[in-house]
């Protein structure tokens, strides 16, 4: 009885290239916390990818490589469902149907739209724009309640909540209307280790402003002692020192000590010495987890039974809601 009461939650990451720490201290690892409380549906988001030119022989590297990472986080697939999102065609034949009330008006003032097509310019195409759809589609057909997001994807979920909120007035009862899911001391945002007013990002041109899943402890350690500090040598979290502040973030995220913990243990021994702990507390956190990444990556025939039977999975849940879509709108079936 119990299992059948959780809710809903679905989230999506895209292979688009690096991991960095900011991606697993804000979604991938609260994933695993939550597939103990909800009914989970966490998707590689290849179809999103696309949006922005890839090298197929990459992506198809990478999408891999995400879902071993998911697995070597401590995601379950016996606890949630782990799938692709281009195995599932429902995605895309949703996101068809919600085209037709969807306004061209309300994708173009998307601020990711936006902000794309800027730095992407020579091929601003319609996934691009049509980007916040495909995003409904993926959440809408789960009847998922629950959605993790960051302050970047709020402007997308509002989006399709009134996706939904509009086909469930036209149609009849039809979607569940998501809800954000802002997990609890989740942590500040993960800044730019070159320029703490930007959020860490590896489209970063400044291969020192980030770091990766991937990164060895020389190049993570590395990264951490170029990191930008602010004036003066105390560590404190503090408004006028961004950059020990995000430090002391991230120390805090794989350490578990809280900021006065972390005031304290380096209080009078200046910034180097922090900056040190901060890349060997990152770096022996993240060296179980690329070793078991690395070694699922070995067992291939493991990791497309997991894949396939997430597929499977999720290909169910999302045709019986497709197929009541497809009922609600008049497509003919035959039956």
């Amino acid at each position: 009885m119990g299992e059948e009461e959780k809710k809903i939650l679905f989230s999506a990451v895209q292979p688009s290239g690096a991991v960095t720490i900011g991606n697993y201290i804000g979604a991938i690892r609260n994933f695993v916390k939550l597939q103990e409380e909800y009914d989970c549906f966490y998707a590689v988001a290849d179809l999103h990818a696309i949006t922005v030119r890839q090298e197929p022989a990459v992506l198809r590297k990478n999408t891999l490589a995400l879902a071993a990472l998911f697995l070597a986080c401590g995601i379950d697939p016996e606890k949630c469902v782990v799938f692709i999102q281009s195995h599932v065609p429902a995605h895309c034949e949703l996101t068809w149907v919600l085209n037709t009330v969807t306004y061209p008006g309300e994708l173009s003032r998307m601020t990711q739209f936006k902000d794309k097509s800027a730095k992407h310019a020579e091929n601003v195409n319609m996934g691009l724009m049509d980007y916040p759809v495909l995003m409904a589609s993926d959440i809408l057909l789960y009847q998922a309640a629950l959605v993790p997001v960051g302050a970047d994807q709020k402007q997308h979920l509002e989006i399709t909540r009134d996706l939904a909120v509009r086909f469930n007035n036209r149609y009849g009862q039809t979607f569940t209307v998501p809800e954000p899911y802002i997990p609890k001391g989740s942590g500040a945002k993960i800044m730019s280790l070159a320029d703490p007013s930007k959020k860490m990002s590896k489209s970063d041109d400044n291969p020192n402003a980030f770091v990766t899943m991937s990164d060895d402890k020389d190049t993570i350690i590395r990264k951490f002692k170029r990191a930008i500090t602010d004036s003066g040598n105390e560590v404190r979290f503090s408004e006028d020192k961004p950059g020990v502040s995000n430090l002391i973030a991230i120390y805090g995220a794989f350490t578990g000590k809280t900021v006065s913990e972390t005031e304290k243990e380096f209080e009078g021994r200046g910034y180097g010495d922090f900056k040190l702990a901060v890349g060997e507390a990152v770096a022996d956190a993240l060296a179980p987890v690329q070793a078991e990444q690395a070694r699922l990556l070995k067992d291939k025939e493991y990791l497309n039974s997991v894949l396939k039977r997430g597929a499977e999975s999720a290909f169910r849940a999302a045709r019986r809601t497709l197929s009541k879509v497809y009922r609600k709108v008049g497509f003919y079936s035959g039956e």
